[in-house]
Order: structure tokens, then sequence, then C-alpha cells
């Protein structure tokens, strides 16, 4: 890896980079993450300012207590499948935030909506968003499970029930965001909600492309890796004192 941005032949952090940054929710949800990769989740999300470290319910008091309000804590509920109980997932959230979880991604019950069970969706939502006690609420809608009809009308339902954001995916299932479901949303979902994209993000001209299409929110593990390669190592050399092509 020659450190240099493809695109541009730079290897120092730009003002793209930073803004990039900015707005990712550093990832790691992988089931067999160690306390040690935590570690150096959140230690790179401090050097590099990302928005969060988005990780387990199971390692969120860990997280918190390692960042100590230096970063928010974003976790997961209902995670991957979104088939919990409203109970169940109603207690995944207040464990969360009773351990320091500062930001909530929640999946809806998908075969619900293809049912054409709308109302119960709504409901939970509401009840979720109430237990969230103002927390970012985020609810992930797992667009490549989804027509453009189900889309939108989960664009509504997100809007009605206040979420800060809708979300592309959970990047466990078929595929994860496009720019055209990123647009889509943007598209028909209130003005005070953002959109997330999330999965599949594997490279900066693909954040560039989610960013511009509207997302205000971006979830990979990725960013940060290529920022790091394309810089020279960054985080590593401030922890080691040696250069590296990256992670």
């Amino acid at each position: 890896m020659s450190g240099k941005d493809e695109r541009t032949g730079e290897t120092e952090q730009t003002d793209r980079d930073r803004t990039i940054l900015s707005i990712t929710d550093h990832t790691l949800l992988r089931p067999d993450m160690t306390r040690e990769e935590l570690i150096k989740l959140c230690d790179e999300g401090l050097f590099y300012r990302t928005a969060s470290v988005c990780i387990p319910p199971s390692f969120v008091a860990a997280a918190v207590e390692y960042l100590a309000g230096r970063l928010p804590v974003c976790t997961v509920i209902g995670f991957p499948n979104g088939y919990s109980t409203t109970g169940t997932k109603i207690f995944e959230i207040a464990d969360a935030i009773r351990n320091g979880a500062d930001e909530l991604d929640v999946v809806i019950p998908i075969g619900a909506l293809r049912e054409g069970r709308e109302d119960e969706i709504r409901d939970e939502l509401r009840a979720l968003r109430e237990a969230s006690s103002g927390k970012i609420f985020k609810v992930i809608i797992e667009t490549c499970l989804l027509d453009e009809a189900e889309k939108i009308r989960m664009c509504g339902i997100v809007t009605e029930v206040g979420a800060d954001f809708i979300k592309t995916s959970t990047g466990f299932s078929k595929s994860g965001a496009t720019v055209a479901d990123v647009r889509l949303l943007r598209a028909h979902v209130g003005s005070a909600v953002k959109v997330k994209a999330a999965g599949g993000i594997s490279s900066l001209a693909d954040a560039e492309a989610m960013m511009e299409a509207g997302a205000e929110r971006l979830g990979t593990s990725r960013i940060v890796k290529l920022i790091a390669g394309k810089t020279g190592g960054g985080y590593q050399e401030m922890i080691t004192g040696e250069t590296s092509a990256g992670y």
C-alpha cells in the first residue's frame, strides 16, 4: 500500500477526510470481537474524531468506562434480525442506557412490515422511542429486504414516531446501503429525520457518494482503516512510534 489516496495522491488528512470521519459511527459488531479490539476501536475513534463507536450491547459498559465521556457510545437493539419482542427490545434499551449508551440503533420487525402490519411497527417504535429517554434513536429498516413502497412507508412511520435517524441496513443481511436507497429515504423522510447509511461502504468514494445522496451519518468499520492507510498509519504511529501502511 502506497499510503496515498488513489484518486488524489494525497497522503495527509484533508477537509474531506475530516468531514467523513466526523459523521462516521466507527463500528465493530463481529460476534467474535474481544476486549482488546474494543479498546483499539475506542482509541481509533478518539484519534480520528469519529461521531461515535458502535458496538454490541455487552461491551457498552466497558467502552463507557474507558472513554469517560470523550466519545459517544452507540449500540444496537434487536440486532440483527429485529424479531425480538417489543418487551425484549425495551429491556435491551433500558440495559444499554443503564450501562451508559448515548445512541441506540434499533432494528424493526421486518416481517411485520412485509405483511402489512404497520400499526404494530408504529406502536413498537413509539414504545421504544419513549424508552430511549432522549438518547439518539436510529431505526434500521434493512432496505435490501424491502421493495420501494415498503421503504417509503417506513419513512412515514419513522417520521411519525420522532426518530432521529432512519438507517438503511444492519450490514448482516444480503447487502448494505446503496446510493439509490439513501436518495429515496432522504426524499421521503421528514426534514427533522436524518439518514444513516450503513453496510458496504468500502471506500472514501463510497462515503462521499452516500453523503452527496443525503446521508448525514455513516456506519462502517472501514473508513478509519482507509484513512489510516492513506496517511501512513496515524493512530498506530501515535501509539507505537512506528509508521505503517495501515491496519
